[in-house]
């Protein structure tokens, strides 16, 4: 397991992403599935440290990566905020016509598409997390 904890600061997101990808090669997805969990995390933490801790650089990010190998391989992603948490379900559809043209609310609609299994609620130590699972496909599907 890889755990990082970094300030809400957006140069953090390429060293992320180094880590993402290694992790993800390490498990045996293909570079079409690293550069989509790649793009589900980095999708997270922006959204981390613009939504959840406002920009504030004196609340932190956390990052965990945990690779299991029984079974199918996967990949379980959890990062975490420290902001005041919302409401799931408040979320706008991003393909409603009334939103189509705003920004906000696409990324969880992404990350969902990519990801196997993906589920947001308030961690117990306060903040948002969002937990996300990348499964190995079997070869010649995708």
């Amino acid at each position: 397991m890889v755990r990082l904890e970094f300030t809400s600061a957006f140069e953090m997101l390429d060293f992320v992403q180094i880590v993402s990808d290694h992790m993800s090669r390490g498990i045996g997805f293909d570079e079409e599935a690293t550069h989509w969990v790649s793009v589900a995390i980095r999708e997270s933490v922006i959204n981390a440290i613009k939504h959840g801790n406002r920009n504030d650089e004196s609340k932190h990010v956390f990052v965990e990566f945990e690779p299991a190998t029984a079974g199918v391989p996967e990949l379980t992603i959890r990062v975490r905020d420290q902001g005041e948490g919302f409401d799931p379900e408040n979320v706008a559809d991003p393909l409603a016509p009334e939103n189509l043209l705003k920004s906000s609310g696409r990324g969880i609609f992404l990350i969902r598409n990519f990801m196997d299994d993906v589920q947001l609620q308030r961690a117990a130590e306060g903040g948002m997390e969002i937990r996300m699972v990348k499964r190995v496909q079997a070869t010649g599907h995708g």
